[in-house]
């Protein structure tokens, strides 16, 4: 028979699991719309969904060697808790003891720890030792891989690269402290940056692309207007760049990654993001003069970056 690991991605509105190879070939994934905000419904509809993945399994000749979960916030991956996540209620959710019965090896981790495991295994960065992902969301997920393994800290509790402290006393973060760099390049920061920008330059093309409406601002509206040369767009990619580069730079000293993989839909804008990264990097000698290149990459596994990476951490 052969092998499969079951990846679950965790959402607060939707969980999506799937059998994956050793191939990373995903072999069939379901989901589930569910009420987050109800712990009780949330996990009765994680065990639905998986005794469905896990029967196709059977049905289909496959040994299914254990289940991994990615979940979008804070996790103790020794007791298989969910300390804390986004848009669901309770703390300390008991994921591992509840779903007991299921008598299948649980690991749990964050959402951008195994979304870099997945990249690292079988993705964009596929092979590598040392590997820096952020996920440019809402806020900024961090991911690591050091010296081919993936790095989780202390009950799955570290890598939260997005709170670095990039300016001191600088502005507010959702965590409580300030200025960290989620505060200054996150995709909600370059939302703030864009109404900002378009406040002070009247005449930009930016208030043509929202229909003259400030609250019609998207991910997409200072780097549409700077790609058709719009002066003030221009300026604010150039500063969120930096934001981000100088966040980049302090990682690179301090991992010496061989790739930074960039995740989240700010990712979406492809080369045009990695060319002024890569500049930025390169202009600043990635850190420290006569170091190694670090690549730049553009996450490949996409809307499947859950379950894959998920899946993987059973494969090690």
């Amino acid at each position: 028979m052969e092998k499969v690991y079951i990846g679950v991605d965790v959402g607060g509105m939707s969980i999506k699991a799937g059998a994956v190879n050793l191939n990373g070939e995903i072999l069939m994934k379901d989901k589930v719309v569910t009420d987050g905000k109800n712990v009780d419904v949330f996990l009765k509809d994680i065990k639905e969904l998986l005794v469905k993945v896990i029967s196709w399994c059977k049905e289909n000749n496959y040994d299914v060697q254990g289940i991994g979960f990615g979940v979008p916030g804070m996790v103790d991956n020794k007791k298989g808790l969910i300390n804390k996540m986004a848009n669901i209620g309770g703390r300390d959710i008991q994921l591992k003891e509840y779903l007991k019965d299921l008598n299948l090896p649980i690991y749990i981790s964050n959402d951008a720890n195994v979304a870099a495991l997945g990249e690292q295994k079988f993705g964009v960065a596929k092979g590598m030792q040392n590997v820096v992902l952020l996920t440019l969301g809402t806020g900024i997920g961090g991911g690591l891989i050091l010296n081919g393994k993936l790095f989780e800290g202390n009950e799955g509790k570290g890598a939260e690269l997005g709170h670095v402290c990039l300016i001191l006393n600088g502005r507010s973060c959702g965590c409580g402290r300030k200025g960290c760099l989620e505060s200054y390049a996150s995709a909600s920061a370059l939302l703030r940056m864009t109404r900002e920008y378009m406040e002070k330059y009247k005449d930009s093309m930016m208030w043509e692309y929202c229909n003259n409406d400030i609250n019609n601002v998207s991910g997409l509206t200072s780097f549409e207007c700077a790609k058709k040369g719009d002066e003030a767009a221009n300026k604010l990619i150039d500063e969120y760049v930096m934001y981000l580069g100088e966040g980049m730079l302090d990682f690179a000293n301090i991992f010496r990654p061989e790739a930074f993989v960039i995740g989240g839909g700010i990712s979406n804008q492809g080369e045009y993001l990695t060319n002024k990264l890569k500049a930025y990097l390169e202009k600043q000698h990635y850190g420290y003069e006569g170091s190694p290149a670090s690549e730049v990459l553009i996450a490949k596994l996409k809307n499947d970056a859950g379950i894959i990476g998920a899946a993987s951490l059973l494969m090690d």
